[in-house]
């Protein structure tokens, strides 16, 4: 008999798996947060800090040698919510215990159960969204979307893409080989996808559930257990998906274990350790770019899937809106402060200026204009809240202060004081020019709240400074905004050397730094920014084998 989760889930996962495959957009999760209730959010909050704020976070894992947490909010509040610590060698011999009757289970109980997980954690979308705002400083609006539903999306399309990918393994098959006059060779063969091994999920501090969920739900689907490693600024949102999960999987007739929580500090972090155990066989990674590199060189026993920002880039040449490309920009640069790893850092204009239907417009004049319009953007400290969050880290606010020091500053980092947190780190994005040779400076890792723009003396070279960041730092997004055929059909050129995604003057809502499930390729793996795609058959084939067994006729 089909096991309850998949038969309730199993019209959803047929959705999924369309979706996927026409790539029109879907949305299974509402992403509005009126639809949890008319005061779900005032009632979420108070629940939120009832529940969590300064609480032991219960975790029934093995291998328990103390707590650990100590997670400060971005908006100004020490949470003081500690967590079970257990010893990384328990966790990874409980998973491998659990393994077994997971992969006897079959591609569809799996895909069922991790959708039920997911119907669950979007039950808890209010949760998540305070866990997400207090440790990544997202605003809460932002929060919610995609630390929850949005999120919860991207891992539902990682068990669609992988439920398709293992259905396309036949169960059984009647093989037989004609032999002229002599009796023909027959066998009966069996099939069965059996998993990897233990993966180890690496999230980043800026997004955790955004970021972590394709790689949970893609191993846990394809069989694998999976234990996750928050960082240590960011665990609250990964602490309530792995109880949640285990709860799930426990009551699905499986054990908990396929799933857990090991959680480490920044003095004395375990992530490089754990990844180079000989048991660890798959790592996603998202974050710094030295740790994503260091990963792939040094964890050669595991299949790693590394995303890291790269240098996002802009190239402005012409503008048939102008006024809505300068608004497109500066909304791109603001949203969450700058701190999503698809946003750009460098923008090139040339000295010729920008074509607009009116005038060219100087390059000066269009640093200018871009200022403006960031300052129209967040005038309003309501709207601006709302749309920066708050700097998730301290070396992000000593960073800028060190660039608007040494740098010739266009529109400074300005400090705004949250309506309700006035405690917070909001900084609005600080814009520096720089010369086109000092690469050393627009070419730097600096994620978060910065953008250089840079003059160059042509859009071809605009153009050719691009292609030299994005071939040699990578990129998860370029962005050209060009009336010229020839102009676009260099870009289209340039990514496809470089293997980046390209945005075509987007001028309204549609930023280059909210991919969208089921419709996005987020990140190509053809560049040095990432090593996989979200989510392709790339993504999930590589986390399963396939085993046969045989006998003659």
């Amino acid at each position: 008999m089909a096991h309850p989760m998949f038969v309730k889930h199993q019209d959803l996962l047929g959705a999924a798996v369309h979706a996927i495959e026409s790539r029109g957009g879907w949305s299974p999760y509402a992403d509005d947060v009126a639809a949890f209730g008319a005061n779900a959010a005032e009632e979420g909050r108070q629940a939120f800090f009832d529940a969590y704020a300064d609480a032991q976070f219960y975790l029934d894992q093995p291998g328990v040698v103390g707590r650990g947490g100590g997670e400060v909010s971005p908006y100004g509040l020490s949470l003081n919510v500690s967590y079970p610590k257990c010893s990384a060698d328990a966790l990874i011999a409980a998973a491998k215990t659990a393994m077994p009757a997971w992969t006897k289970a079959g591609p569809d109980v799996r895909a069922g159960v991790c959708a039920e997980i997911l119907a669950r954690l979007n039950a808890r979308s209010i949760d998540l969204a305070y866990a997400t705002m207090h440790t990544a400083g997202q605003s809460f609006a932002m929060a919610f979307q995609d630390g929850g539903p949005r999120a919860q999306e991207r891992g539902l399309e990682a068990v669609a893409c992988a439920w398709r990918e293992m259905k396309h393994v036949p169960y059984r098959a009647s093989w037989h080989k004609a032999r002229g006059q002599l009796p023909p060779l027959k066998a009966e063969k069996r099939y069965a996808v059996v998993p990897r091994g233990v993966a180890l999920v690496l999230p980043s501090a800026t997004a955790p559930t955004w970021s972590s969920y394709p790689g949970i739900f893609a191993s846990l689907a394809t069989g694998n257990a999976v234990i996750v490693k928050p960082h240590p600024a960011a665990i609250l949102p990964l602490a309530i998906t792995v109880a949640l999960a285990r709860q799930t999987l426990k009551e699905a007739g499986f054990d908990a274990s396929l799933a857990s929580l090991l959680v480490d500090t920044a003095a004395a972090p375990v992530a490089k350790d754990v990844a180079q155990k000989p048991e660890i066989r798959i790592i996603d990674h998202a974050g710094d770019a030295d740790f994503g590199a260091w990963l792939e060189d040094n964890a050669r026993q595991a299949l790693v899937f590394a995303e890291t920002p790269g240098v996002n880039c802009i190239v402005v040449d012409a503008a048939e809106n102008y006024a809505g490309m300068l608004d497109n920009i500066a909304y791109t640069l603001s949203l969450d402060s700058g701190q999503a790893a698809g946003t750009p850092q460098a923008i090139f204009v040339s000295r010729q200026g920008v074509r607009t239907p009116a005038a060219t417009v100087p390059a000066e004049r269009f640093c200018r204009d871009l200022a403006a319009a960031v300052g129209r953007l967040l005038e309003d400290p309501h709207r601006a809240v709302d749309v920066l969050g708050a700097i998730q880290s301290p070396a992000t606010l000593a960073r800028l202060e060190a660039l608007a020091r040494g740098g010739e500053v266009v529109r400074g980092a300005d400090a705004i004081v949250h309506p309700q947190w006035p405690a917070a780190a909001v900084r609005t994005p600080l814009l520096l020019k720089a010369a086109a040779n000092d690469a050393g400076a627009w070419m730097a890792d600096s994620c978060g709240a910065v953008a250089f723009i840079v003059e160059t003396a042509t859009t071809a070279e605009s153009l050719a400074f691009a292609e030299r960041a994005m071939r040699e730092k990578g990129a998860l997004t370029f962005s050209v905004h060009s009336d010229n055929d020839n102009i676009v059909q260099l870009a289209e050129d340039a990514c496809l050397r470089t293997g980046v995604a390209l945005a075509l003057n987007l001028t309204g809502a549609v930023v280059v730094n909210r991919p969208m499930a089921f419709s996005d390729y987020r990140a190509t793996g053809a560049n040095p920014a990432a090593s996989g795609t979200l989510t392709d058959s790339g993504f999930v084939a590589g986390r399963f084998f396939v085993l046969q067994s045989y006998r003659g006729a």
